[in-house]
This record gives C-alpha cells, sequence and structure tokens, in this order.
C-alpha cells in the first residue's frame, strides 16, 4: 500500500506465521524492503492481535529499526484492518507511541495521533561551518523542523543527514522536516526520514510535527494543508488532539516467493 508517495508492506500476522517463517526477523525486514532485488518499500508494518484494541501493530523502517509510530503507515494499517474486517470503520490499534484511533471511509483515512510531547522552539545548534536554528517535538517519533525560505532547492540529504545524526538528538537522533510556509493555509515540506535514511516522498507524522510547530509560532491555523514531495495534499488538525488526514492507496496483493529473499 502508499500513502502520500510512501509505500508499505503489509502482512496480516495475527497467526505469528512471520515469526515461524523467518527466525531473523531483522534480516528478514531489509530482503524484503530492498528495492530494485525485492519487493521494496519504506517499510513494513505486521498486523497483530490485541487483547484491548481492534489490533496491535510493529512498524519497521527499511533498515529494519522499529519505530514507535509512522502516520502515513497507520493510515494505511487501519485501512488494510477495515478491508480485511479485522476493524469496523472507526478503530483504535496499538503501536510504541501509545494507542491510535482511525477513521476510514473508502481510500480516506483520518488518524488521531497521540498528544505531541517535548515541543521547543527556535533553539540554535551547531553545525560544520555555520549555526542554525531549529524547533522540534515529538509526535510519535521525533522531529526537528527547518523553516526555509525555498524547500525546493534545499540539499534535503546533505543537511538532513547533518541534522539527523547530530548530538543534540541522542544516539537515537531525530527525522528533520524542511517546511515552507506558502500562505495562512499552505505549507510545503520535505522529510529526511530516520530508518529509511534519506528523502522520501513523505511522512504523516512530519506533517503533523509541523503543524504543530507552526500553530505554536502563530504561523498557521488548524487545519492546515501540508503539501508533500508526493504530490498529495495531506491535512493536518491541530487543536486538543491531532488528526492527520489523506488518501491511502491499494498497490497490489500478492505472495512472496522465497526468491525475493536472495
Amino acid at each position: 500500500m502508499s500513502a502520500s508517495g510512501n509505500d508499505f508492506i503489509i502482512i496480516d500476522n495475527r497467526d505469528g506465521k512471520v515469526y515461524d517463517s523467518f527466525k531473523d526477523l531483522k534480516e528478514f525486514v531489509v530482503q524484503i524492503c530492498r528495492r530494485h532485488h525485492s519487493v521494496g518499500a519504506d517499510g513494513l508494518i505486521l498486523i497483530e492481535e490485541s487483547n484491548k484494541y481492534d489490533f496491535r501493530w510493529r512498524f519497521f523502517n527499511a533498515d529494519s529499526s522499529e519505530a514507535e509510530m509512522c502516520g502515513n503507515g497507520g493510515r494505511c494499517a487501519a485501512r488494510f484492518a477495515f478491508m480485511n474486517g479485522i476493524a469496523k470503520g472507526k478503530m483504535s490499534f496499538e503501536t510504541l507511541a501509545g494507542i491510535i484511533k482511525a477513521e476510514v471511509d473508502g481510500k480516506r483515512v483520518k488518524l488521531q495521533l497521540t498528544s505531541p510531547t517535548d515541543l521547543k522552539l527556535d533553539y540554535p545548534v551547531g553545525l560544520e561551518d555555520k549555526e542554525i536554528f531549529l524547533s522540534s517535538v515529538n509526535t510519535g517519533v521525533p522531529h526537528a523542523i527547518l523553516l526555509v525560505d525555498d524547500v525546493d532547492h534545499m540539499p534535503v540529504e546533505e543537511l538532513g543527514r547533518l541534522i539527523r545524526y547530530h548530538k543534540a538528538f541522542g544516539e537515537k537522533g531525530t527525522n528533520v522536516d524542511f517546511v515552507q510556509v506558502v500562505d495562512k493555509k499552505k505549507v510545503k515540506i520535505r522529510t529526511y526520514e530516520r530508518g529509511v535514511e534519506g528523502e522520501t516522498y513523505a511522512c504523516g507524522t512530519g506533517a503533523v510535527a509541523t503543524g504543530v510547530i507552526l500553530k505554536a509560532k502563530g504561523l498557521q491555523e488548524s487545519p492546515m494543508n501540508i503539501l508533500t514531495k508526493g504530490g498529495e495534499t495531506l491535512k493536518v488538525f491541530v487543536d486538543s488532539e491531532v488528526y492527520l488526514e489523506g488518501i491511502t492507496q491499494i498497490v497490489y496483493v500478492g505472495k512472496l516467493h522465497e526468491e525475493a529473499l536472495v
């Protein structure tokens, strides 16, 4: 499935078949997410049983690191669960970031994320040859936000990598969002994603992080339209609760052949 250009492999693992078939789960994730040689994806999602909620998920980035949350992946997982009779149109599911609520309306999915934490505005971070001012917030996973005048011409890979691994963000590092405010209701974003270790076409938690920061700085009002590199405009709501809304796509349903893991 795909959402805003982020693509994910989703497996119904309620019977534990993935664990039975692949003893080294991290190696399996890396192999199956390789582009050109295997299925190829930004990440892998396992849908599993939950004792209290509709389901629980495990989300793995393409490098096999397990992430607490992924907004666009969460939207895909919700639609997958609805399509396969795992949950009704309104659902709740477990993640490492907490309980996520979702509402499925055809291809469109609205996701309620956990409350943002660790909000910090406009603080200096020293790089090799200059000092920049960042804001940051955790929307299930950590994000650093850099406001820029022209996002289309930013060196996202190079500068994103420097910020992602900066000592200011500890051992686990951070995702990095480059943000251009177009007007009072429209924002453009490009994201360097931790775990993918490069720029992705979109990042749901990054779009929400951007919305939280911009509202805190008085630059935007809710709801906001966040234009991703993948071309979709995500709608972000930041009030007493935070929501992410956008389109999901089913790319294909298939059977994995053993040669995909060579």
